[in-house]
């Protein structure tokens, strides 16, 4: 029984230790085969800033998100990524109602978890979303939590 402990009492202990970091999110980065729309679709649709890239390469394209969190794009001509809901990018705001109108002005399609089309989702916790698909068909889903 004394080893137990010893070793349930590590095992917290390194845990514990392992949230000692007070890690942050940087940058997510997307491979795209369309750079142009798809970075313009970030910027224009979802109004996001773009940024310059250090070395102005012309296959990628920065752009900075509320903070210090970055979404990079780069350009890949010979590589085609799955897409899938369940790996989506997620972006939160307190105006999900105004982005919702902004999709609709815009005639992007949204809809909830389920595919329904136009409908949002109220999850568990008590958090609205909806999920849209950029040009190159990478899934966001956009809810109001708050952090």
């Amino acid at each position: 029984m004394k080893y137990y402990l010893m070793i349930s009492f590590f095992c917290l202990f390194q845990f514990a230790r392992s949230q000692d970091f007070n890690f942050s999110i940087d940058h997510t980065t997307l491979i795209v085969n369309d750079l142009k729309a798809t970075g313009d679709f970030y910027e224009k649709v979802l109004g996001l800033k773009e940024i310059d890239h250090p070395t102005k390469d012309p296959n990628f394209r920065w752009f900075s998100l509320n903070g210090n969190t970055q979404l990079h794009l780069i350009y890949k001509s010979d590589i085609v990524m799955k897409k899938h809901k369940s790996s989506h990018i997620c972006l939160s705001t307190q105006k999900l109602n105004e982005v919702i109108d902004h999709l609709k002005s815009k005639n992007i399609d949204f809809e909830d978890w389920d595919g329904h089309k136009g409908q949002i989702r109220l999850r568990a916790d008590g958090v609205q979303q909806v999920y849209i698909r950029d040009p190159e068909g990478y899934w966001i889903e956009i809810n109001d939590a708050k952090h």
